[in-house]
């Protein structure tokens, strides 16, 4: 788990350039952007496993996962072109729901960390959502890529 004196391995690493489009006047990269790239670095997870963030479940029913919550601390700026780095920890696989921590990385130092829980629910064309149980072969790849206890 990244908590700064950890040894744990991420589980996956997304990386990104930081785009002029990302920032601000003063070349550094703008808050919502962390979020952003947290989320591109879960679905680049998720297509690590051969997985998808969204998948038909019947003609008119998609699985997807939208977040619970987001959180993210910054800690050092991330500015134009540099190199990002987003250190993906899966933290909990619970029976419904998914939480990640993140960090990001930029010129060798850690520049944010963050959380995201995200639910794993029946989208519905009326755009009700529903909660459901992870189904298996989801469960069973993300708990296969965990590290021992």
């Amino acid at each position: 788990m990244p908590d700064g004196n950890s040894s744990s391995s991420p589980l996956h690493v997304y990386t990104r350039r930081v785009t002029f489009s990302d920032t601000d006047m003063a070349g550094i990269m703008h808050f919502a952007n962390y979020y952003r790239y947290m989320e591109e670095a879960e679905h680049a997870y998720f297509r690590s496993l051969d997985l998808a963030i969204m998948h038909q479940s019947t003609s008119q029913t998609m699985v997807g996962w939208p977040r619970v919550s987001a959180q993210c601390s910054f800690e050092a700026p991330a500015r134009y072109d540099d190199l990002v780095d987003v250190h993906v920890y899966l933290e909990r696989v619970g029976f419904k729901s998914l939480t990640f921590l993140m960090e990001m990385h930029a010129n060798g130092r850690r520049i944010a960390k963050g959380k995201m829980k995200t639910a794993c629910c029946l989208c519905r064309p009326d755009g009700t959502l529903e909660s459901i149980e992870i189904p298996n072969d989801y469960r069973h790849r993300f708990e296969e890529r965990l590290p021992a206890s």
